[in-house]
C-alpha cells in the first residue's frame, strides 16, 4: 500500500511538473511572439530636405545624444528619367535599445525628417550614404559624413577590400608626389586623408615605409640609356656605297 501511494504521489507530481513545464514553454512562446510582433527596432533612417528643415537641425540632432550618421548633401542625384532630384540628406539613427516606429518618429520629427524607414543592415545603409557600393550613382566623399553620439563611420563601414584600395591610393600619391619621407607622408595623411591615416597607423606602417624606401633607392639610381648602334649603321652604309660603286 505504501509503495502504491508513493508511486501515485510520484506520478501526480510528474504530471504536475509536466503541466508547469508546458505552461512555462507556452508563456515563453507567447512572449517571443509578442516581442517579434511588437515592431521594435534599433536602426532607423530618414531624409532631410534643407529647404524644410530648421536652420539648426544638426545642432538639434546633436542634442538628442543618439548615435547617428548624416550623409553629405546629395546634390547630384538624378531620377530614372535623368531629371535632378531635390537636394537632400540621408540620416541614419542607431539607437542603443529597441524602439517602436512611433518612438523613432519622435526623434525624426525634431529635425523635420521625411519618412521613417527601419534599417536591417547598418553597414549597408551607412555605405549608401556616399553610394559606396553604387558606382552607377553620384559619388560622395565619406570625409563629408557627419557622425553624432559617438558613432564611428569608418568602424561601421569598413570592409577588408577597403584596405587594398586605400593602400593602392597611398602608393599612387607617394609616387606622383615623389614623397621621400615617411614623416612627410604621415603628416599629409593626418591633415587631409583620414582614411589613409587610419590605415597607416593600424595596418600599413611597415609596407608604406618599405615602399618609400624602395622608391627613394629607385629614383637615386642613374638612368642607363642604351647607346644607339651608330657604328653598325655607318658600316652598313659604307658597304652599301661600295657595292653601288662596284656595280657596272
Amino acid at each position: 500500500m505504501t509503495n502504491k501511494k508513493i508511486e501515485g504521489t510520484t506520478s501526480a507530481k510528474a504530471v504536475s511538473s509536466k503541466h508547469v513545464i508546458n505552461q512555462v514553454n507556452n508563456n515563453t512562446k507567447s512572449k517571443k511572439t509578442s516581442t517579434k510582433g511588437s515592431g521594435r527596432f534599433r536602426n532607423f533612417a530618414t531624409v532631410v530636405y534643407p529647404e524644410s528643415a530648421p536652420a539648426d537641425w544638426l545642432a538639434i540632432l546633436d542634442g538628442l545624444h543618439v548615435p547617428a550618421f548624416v550623409s553629405p548633401l546629395h546634390n547630384a542625384d538624378v531620377n530614372a528619367d535623368n531629371t535632378p532630384k531635390k537636394e537632400h540628406y540621408h540620416v541614419l539613427f542607431m539607437f542603443s535599445s529597441v524602439k517602436t516606429v512611433e518612438q523613432a518618429k519622435e526623434a525624426i520629427t525634431t529635425i523635420h525628417g521625411v519618412g521613417c524607414e527601419t534599417v536591417s543592415t547598418v553597414r549597408g545603409y551607412a555605405r549608401y550614404l556616399v553610394h559606396a557600393d553604387n558606382p552607377e550613382k553620384a559619388q560622395y566623399s565619406k570625409s563629408d559624413v557627419r557622425a553624432f553620439g559617438g558613432a564611428d563611420y569608418d568602424a561601421v563601414t569598413h570592409l577588408p577590400t577597403d584596405d587594398v584600395k586605400v593602400t593602392r591610393e597611398m602608393m599612387q600619391f607617394i609616387r606622383a608626389n615623389q614623397i621621400s619621407s615617411f614623416a612627410q607622408f604621415a603628416d599629409a595623411c593626418a591633415m587631409e586623408h583620414e582614411d589613409w591615416f587610419r590605415a597607416l597607423v593600424t595596418k600599413s606602417t611597415y609596407f608604406i615605409k618599405e615602399y618609400i624606401k624602395s622608391l627613394v633607392w629607385e629614383t637615386s639610381q642613374p638612368i642607363q640609356v642604351q647607346p644607339e648602334p651608330k657604328e653598325q649603321d655607318e658600316s652598313r652604309a659604307d658597304e652599301g656605297t661600295k657595292a653601288a660603286c662596284l656595280d657596272p
